[in-house]
């Protein structure tokens, strides 16, 4: 048995637009395929070619895609009855960048798709990212390193663009 200790660096903005604008902006951005579709459709593929055809066109405008959406406020404010609070968990990616990052480092595959946080609080609408590029730093690859750092760069961007 073995444990690694992972440290992880954690990318995060407020914003003062509302909840709902910010999440609108995200959206907007990231690919939304129906998943059980598409992964009928990549499944059904009999190349490379093929797959990455259905791959691209599931993407958004940033390369990403919408994996999953969690609305964990829902949960919370079914339990107390009020209208907050209001966090959104988007698990977003790209099959193709995963596939690079996994070829190298197959540990990745723990990692990615990766999620983006977006929640109220008091002080404004916070967006969270967990950088891949922290993750992936203790197996010493160069190459998967490359590919999380342009992951975190093309997430960042994408975050900045939605809560500035």
């Amino acid at each position: 048995m073995t444990i690694a200790k992972v440290e992880v660096e954690r990318f995060s903005l407020t914003s003062l637009k509302p909840f709902d604008t910010v999440v609108a902006a995200f959206k907007s951005a990231v690919g939304q395929p129906d998943m059980l579709d598409f992964f009928k459709e990549t499944r059904a593929t009999n190349s490379f070619l093929d797959l990455e055809r259905v791959v691209q066109g599931g993407l958004g405008r940033t390369d990403l895609m919408l994996f999953a959406e969690f609305d964990l406020g829902d949960i919370l404010r079914r339990e107390t009855g009020s209208r907050t609070p209001k966090i959104i968990r988007f698990v977003v990616g790209n099959p193709l960048i995963m596939k690079e990052m996994v070829k190298h480092v197959p540990d990745a595959g723990s990692y990615a798709p990766v999620t983006v946080l977006i929640d109220e609080r008091r002080d404004g609408v916070h967006v969270s990212y967990d950088k891949m590029e922290s993750f992936l730093r203790h197996y010493g690859s160069s190459e998967a390193l490359a590919v999380a750092r342009n992951l975190d760069a093309k997430i960042t961007t994408l975050l900045r663009e939605c809560a500035g």
